[in-house]
C-alpha cells in the first residue's frame, strides 16, 4: 500500500511541479497529501476518501466484503 502512495505522489505531484527549493517541495507535498486524504476518492475504500473511512472507522477489508455482497 505504501508503494502505491509513493507512486501516486511522484506522478500526481512531484513530476508535474518544478520546484526550486526544499521549502517549495515541502509545501507542495503537504498540499497534495491534504488533497489525497481529504478529497481524492480511493477504490480500496469503496470510493471514499481516507478521512471519511477514518471518521466512520470502517476497516478496508470489511468494506470490501460489504461491497461484494
Amino acid at each position: 500500500m505504501i508503494e502505491r502512495l509513493w507512486r501516486s505522489l511522484k506522478y500526481e505531484c512531484i513530476y508535474l511541479n518544478a520546484v526550486k527549493t526544499g521549502s517549495q517541495a515541502r509545501t507542495g507535498i503537504g498540499k497534495w497529501m491534504t488533497y489525497y486524504n481529504a478529497e481524492r476518492p480511493h477504490s480500496t475504500h469503496g470510493i471514499l476518501t481516507p478521512n471519511e473511512v477514518y471518521e466512520r472507522k470502517i476497516e478496508p477489508m470489511r468494506l470490501a466484503a460489504q461491497m461484494k455482497t
